[in-house]
């Protein structure tokens, strides 16, 4: 690991961390409301295999940082423009479908992003892969399954999902973006480069659109800026507000 460029290592890190603890917390506001009580459970426990793959993405950041920080600093103690996350995981949870729709977006790329990280040239990023591969092809064949069930369920249902297919779109083109610090991982072979997935991930969109009748929208029109730290939804900041009070208020306490 001594010849790859650590300061890329590192913003590969958090934005693997910080997609998956962001979208945590989303997906954790449905606990206790969602609208049946099994999707309240399948939900927080979403939410709780997200946090657990949080943990190892920062907690491996945290050590290539070097700054003697842990996984927790890093969640707790950044502000707004130090984080890494796509745009799509900070919108709002909307109604059901919208939340299962952002939720489906989220696993398909990482169903087949997860696999290809399990073979990395960095023992520690395949390790965690292989771990978050188990859970990841658990999501998806759920979220898939919503979608579809909704999707092609009564025209109230295939109405909102259709809404929220034609919201989040356009938010879904960031995670194939790609910068100087994706070409040095690349190369170094870490991970594939963000566009190379972008022809299986819409294939397979286009499949499991198809079985829930809803259209993908033409325009490819991309909102970016979350995984670069240029820009970020006003949304991220009241995410941060709740996610961060306790620490902040309190710093340095343990239970």
């Amino acid at each position: 690991m001594a010849d790859i460029d650590q300061t890329a290592l590192l913003q590969f890190l958090l934005r693997m961390g910080d997609n998956t603890l962001i979208l945590s917390h989303r997906v954790s506001e449905w606990c206790g409301k969602a609208p049946v009580l099994e999707e309240d459970i399948a939900l927080a426990n979403t939410a709780l295999d997200l946090i657990g793959q949080t943990q190892l993405w920062l907690g491996y950041a945290a050590e290539i940082e070097g700054k003697g920080q842990t996984a927790d600093d890093l969640a707790f103690l950044r502000d707004a423009w130090d984080f890494r996350n796509v745009l799509l995981v900070e919108l709002p949870n909307g109604d059901f479908g919208q939340t299962l729709m952002r939720q489906f977006f989220f696993d398909a790329w990482s169903s087949i992003l997860m696999p290809r990280l399990a073979n990395s040239s960095d023992p520690r990023v395949a390790e965690i892969a292989e771990k978050a591969a188990k859970e990841v092809s658990y999501h998806v064949e759920r979220s898939a399954d919503t979608v579809v069930g909704l999707g092609d369920g009564t025209e109230e249902s295939h109405k909102r999902m259709q809404a929220a297919l034609d919201y989040l779109y356009p938010y879904v083109g960031e995670f194939f973006l790609s910068d100087e610090g994706d070409a040095a991982i690349t190369a170094a072979g870490i991970a594939p480069d963000p566009a190379s997935l972008r022809a299986e991930y819409d294939d397979f969109l286009e499949r499991v659109m198809a079985k829930a009748t809803l259209t993908l929208p033409e325009d490819r029109f991309t909102h970016h800026g979350g995984r670069t730290g240029e820009m970020h939804t006003e949304h991220l900041g009241h995410i941060l507000t709740q996610m961060q009070w306790l620490q902040r208020a309190y710093p340095g306490n343990t239970w």
